[in-house]
């Protein structure tokens, strides 16, 4: 099963004539950072199809960063039971692409997942970079944040993303 592609400027006409719902299944992390203008958030984990009981007569259209994790997601999506589906072609990167609005909050933290690429990243680059310079001992950094991937790949439990996310710049801040 797959959903049907809707390019962005159809679905900006569809979503100011009322005649379509746009609901990002990104996590909220990723959606207080950027998200379309006038997104509903229904992040994939605790996706509800009753959050949208009242748009029950539109189209709905489903989106992510890049429009990847919906098309595979697509079945468990459709078997929701919403009437007319579509997957935003590009997502938000694509409706960016196309000049359209966005929502853009630099004060949040970019989310999770890039923390975690961009962290083990620089730890497998210093543990190379040591490796060369000081002792080959420091390659075993390289190596132990290649295992922790590996299991985070395979398990869905990511230590970095656990402690990441604690950290104090991704916390929520008193009002």
């Amino acid at each position: 099963m797959s959903l049907k592609p809707i390019e962005p400027r159809e679905l900006k006409r569809r979503l100011d004539d009322g005649s379509a719902v746009l609901i990002d299944i990104r996590e909220a992390d990723e959606f207080a950072r950027e998200h379309i203008v006038g997104a509903r958030l229904a992040p994939l984990s605790g996706f509800d199809r009753h959050d949208f009981d009242r748009e029950h007569g539109k189209a709905v259209v489903f989106t992510c960063r890049s429009g990847n994790r919906t098309a595979a997601n697509a079945s468990r999506l459709i078997a929701k039971g919403f009437r007319e589906t579509y997957v935003l072609a590009g997502g938000l990167d694509g409706w960016k692409a196309a000049g359209l609005a966005v929502h853009l909050n630099r004060s949040a933290p970019i989310d999770l997942q890039r923390q975690v690429q961009i962290g083990a990243g620089s730890l497998v680059l210093a543990g190379v970079a040591l490796g060369y310079a000081v002792s080959p001992w420091f390659f075993l950094l390289s190596g132990a944040v290649g295992a922790g991937l590996l299991q985070a790949g395979i398990t869905g439990f990511c230590g970095m993303a656990r402690l990441l996310r604690v950290m104090p710049w991704n916390r929520p801040q008193a009002a």
